[in-house]
């Protein structure tokens, strides 16, 4: 693709379809919206997933295997409701499959024992950071988001997302590494996606007022909470993409066979405005840091200081 004459540049590096809804949907919209060029880049198709639709219970990686093919048009139909136009596969659709996870002691998501070759997980570093950083000399993106060091909750293809993500990100800035794939190009600012512990805590308090006691079990609004969630005072930016909510609700349906928008976390019964959902929060992990809102003491652009 040529490069996109748009100022404002977001570039996004997510494990598997959904996560980017999940984590980032709103600001996605947002920025689409405000005109800026927003690429997604997706690592995997997701071929792992648990399927929550019983009518496609055969696309299952034990079965039929066709799952990945099948969550190729559920990213689509997600992108159509965000405005998001240029989305796209690390090496294209398939290139490295989804590598699928267990549950740990500790309660995060760690790698299998039984992880096939061809997963993401087993990829060569080198090797997938080149291919992102063909897409980032290419794009020029000033800001680019992915996960934290621990893939957010410890999915390997989310900690592999970020290694790759944080690779490639150098390399594409040196000058004299590998020029056949581009001119050399600095992103300007990385960001981890976060979820705010006081946003979290809150959340978790309508959840229990609610009589629900199965999601998130264990977990107390005014107890001890996982890594997922970020301490407040270590939050960089919030973006307020309150007037996308609804849109990215609608996206998140997109992804049926991964989402169920009807119970659980992801209830909006369980939310008191669609708004609730377009808050989202950010770690800056290189760049300088911009101008922050003078009520949270936070960004509330990712590209603040840039323009």
């Amino acid at each position: 693709m040529a490069e996109t004459p748009a100022d404002r540049r977001l570039l996004l590096v997510h494990a598997h379809p959904d996560d980017e809804t999940i984590n980032n949907g709103a600001t996605m919209a947002k920025y689409v919206a405000e005109g800026a060029h927003v690429t997604l880049i997706t690592c995997t198709l997701g071929e792992e997933g648990e399927i929550l639709v019983p009518e496609i219970a055969h696309l299952a990686s034990h079965a039929e295997d066709g799952l990945g093919d099948h969550r190729i048009g559920e990213l689509a139909a997600a992108m159509a409701e965000l405005g998001v136009t240029d989305h796209r596969f690390l090496g294209g659709p398939g290139r490295f499959r989804d590598s699928g996870m267990v549950w740990a002691d500790d309660g995060g998501a760690t790698a299998g024992d039984d992880v096939r070759e061809d997963a993401f997980w087993r990829a060569d570093l080198l090797e997938a950071s080149d291919l992102l950083v063909q897409v980032i000399r290419e794009v020029r993106p000033q800001v680019l988001v992915t996960y934290d060091q621990y893939g957010g909750y410890g999915h390997p293809d989310h900690i592999q997302a970020h290694r790759v993500a944080t690779y490639a990100t150098d390399l594409a800035a040196v000058p004299s590494y590998r020029t056949d794939l581009g001119e050399p190009w600095d992103i300007a600012k990385l960001y981890w996606a976060a979820l705010s512990e006081s946003r979290m805590r809150a959340m978790l308090r309508e959840v229990r007022a609610s009589g629900d006691t199965e999601t998130f079990e264990g977990m107390d609004p005014d107890g001890p909470l996982p890594p997922f969630v970020t301490p407040d005072k270590l939050l960089s930016a919030t973006i307020d993409g309150s007037a996308y909510g609804a849109q990215k609700l609608t996206a998140m349906r997109a992804h049926a066979s991964q989402i169920d928008m009807d119970s659980g976390y992801f209830s909006v019964s369980r939310r008191s405005a669609a708004e609730s959902w377009g808050f989202e929060d950010y770690r800056l992990a290189k760049g300088t840091p911009g101008p922050v809102d003078p009520e949270t003491g936070l960004e509330s652009d990712l590209f603040a200081g840039l323009d």
